[in-house]
């Protein structure tokens, strides 16, 4: 074995460093603010809609900008993570988005706005694959991962709902602008506490040349994508633009494989994906966010157009559901997670969190939130909590150290393209059985209240239809984890990447 290889290995040893638990905290605290950052600006967007004098038709570019830059990114901010370090890029990345965020919290006009939230996701997609990356190199141990990823996945899986609660309690008691400043304390205690505490192991830099072709075939082919189905959302699947930002992303994407099959130092080795394991990983995480997002948007509105519940009182309606998803992650998933083999934590996992979705297929405007909501919302987490655990784990472990940035940015661009297509898909079900609805039912009512009572009507037919689908995606994930996973425990099975296996460090992982 070359010295370099001992060196990256005897790097991941499982003593690590002293300062890992704490280098945690403000790796735990970075991902919250960005998650947070997901939930918390769609809160106020209806009052800096209002402040700034942003049109209909282009308040989506507040939630679009941000999309586009991070999730068109995140492939080369995980290869920037590789080249120049994790730590330096996830301070970095830190100190970006602060200063973004500051930008959006001062905006005078639309256009400032769009340029913020553009500029929080290209920082956005430097600081998320670090951050997790970092807790692939730093923590090895098969019983100290579990706990560190336990709960790096519950703040994945429920700063979400989080988001909500505090993007409530900011617009509704001081300002929407606040929904922006609260993210700077974040980012400079996270950034001050990574500086002094993260020890990042040597030996697992890549410090091969840029691909620049595949950086950009990789990021104009996801642009493409998420804008896709950003723009079916509100401008219907058969729009020219549409259909042509699909046969664009598709083309630059087969391209983009193309390229990294022959180029000498790849952005994306195709080993990393290639592997049945982490093949199988991002596909169904991928599927399990195209549910999950569906349905915080149709719960929110829900719980506030239907039921009146004021935006604060909808963010702790939430919190059965991140309970629900701390409880899986730190207590099942992580305490089993080195006793049987992932998909046995995933597939249930996922299986659960469709029975939750399967109780709120039967929403009906009158729903009792005590007897439907709350044990659905409580399934849904935990089932959720179960499988993003090992998930997350096993994604980036095996993986050679030089490539753990790239691993990792494909756990969050599977998210990110997942939560796109969520939001587009589902709200695009939504709506078309809410219209069909309306339209069956509405000549039949007399004018005024029983009209309105007909639109409400409308749209929970229309969200319950929409939940269906949502219902059998999870299903597919539960079947995809079950069928590609097939990794044993840790510390039994190690996870070989296929391609290239023979020149593979494993992150040594000792069972207990």
């Amino acid at each position: 074995m070359s010295e370099t290889a001992l060196k990256a290995r005897g790097a991941a040893a499982p003593s690590g460093d002293a300062n890992r638990w704490k280098a945690l905290v403000f790796i735990a605290l970075a991902q919250l603010m960005v998650v947070l950052d997901a939930t918390i600006v769609n809160i106020a967007l209806p009052s800096a809609q209002q402040d700034l004098g942003i049109s209909d038709g282009n308040r989506q570019w507040v939630v679009t900008a941000y999309a586009l830059a991070f999730g068109g990114l995140l492939l080369f901010g995980g290869r920037i993570a590789d080249l120049w370090g994790r730590k330096r890029a996830f301070v970095l990345g830190l100190a970006g988005f602060a200063a973004a965020s500051a930008l959006g919290g001062a905006a005078t006009s639309g256009s400032m706005m769009f340029g913020a939230r553009a500029l929080q996701g290209v920082f956005g997609a430097l600081l998320a694959p670090a951050a997790l990356s970092l807790l692939a190199v730093m923590f090895t141990d098969a019983k100290e991962r579990a706990k560190a990823f336990g709960i790096y996945g519950a703040i994945a899986g429920g700063g979400g709902a989080v988001g909500l609660i505090l993007g409530g309690f900011l617009t509704e008691y001081l300002d929407w602008r606040w929904t922006f400043f609260v993210n700077v304390p974040f980012a400079v205690v996270a950034a001050a506490g990574a500086y002094f505490v993260i020890r990042e192991p040597e030996g697992g830099r890549n410090r091969s040349p840029l691909d620049i072709p595949g950086v950009v075939l990789s990021t104009l082919g996801l642009v493409s994508l998420v804008y896709g189905f950003t723009r079916a959302e509100s401008d219907g699947w058969g729009d020219a633009v549409t259909v042509s930002m699909f046969v664009a992303s598709a083309v630059l994407l087969v391209a983009f494989a193309l390229v990294e099959s022959r180029v000498k130092a790849p952005l994306l080795p195709l080993r990393v994906v290639t592997d049945r394991n982490r093949g199988g990983i991002y596909l169904s995480l991928g599927l399990a966010i195209i549910g999950m997002f569906g349905l915080f948007l149709f719960l929110t509105y829900y719980l506030q157009v239907v039921k009146g519940y004021t935006p604060v009182k909808t963010g702790f309606a939430f919190l059965p559901m991140v309970a629900g998803m701390i409880t899986g992650s730190t207590q099942i998933g992580a305490r089993l997670m080195t006793r049987v083999p992932a998909r046995l934590l995933m597939g249930p996992g996922f299986l659960v969190a469709a029975l939750g979705m399967l109780i709120l297929t039967q929403l009906k405007i009158d729903s009792s939130y005590t007897t439907q909501l709350l044990p659905a919302m409580l399934l849904l987490g935990l089932g959720m909590g179960t499988a993003f655990m090992p998930a997350m784990s096993l994604a980036t472990q095996g993986v050679q150290p030089r490539d753990a940035g790239v691993a990792s940015a494909m756990v969050n661009t599977s998210q990110q393209v997942g939560g796109a297509i969520g939001t587009a898909l589902l709200n695009t079900i939504a709506a078309s059985a809410t219209t069909s609805y309306i339209t069956d039912h509405i000549g039949g009512a007399a004018a005024g209240p029983q009209q309105e009572l007909v639109k409400l009507q409308g749209m929970v037919h229309g969200y319950s239809t929409a939940i269906w689908f949502a219902v059998g995606i999870l299903a597919l994930a539960s079947v995809i984890a079950f069928t590609f996973v097939n990794a044993g425990r840790p510390g039994s099975t190690p996870v070989a990447s296929g391609e290239g296996a023979e020149d593979e460090l494993p992150v040594p992982v000792v069972a207990h």
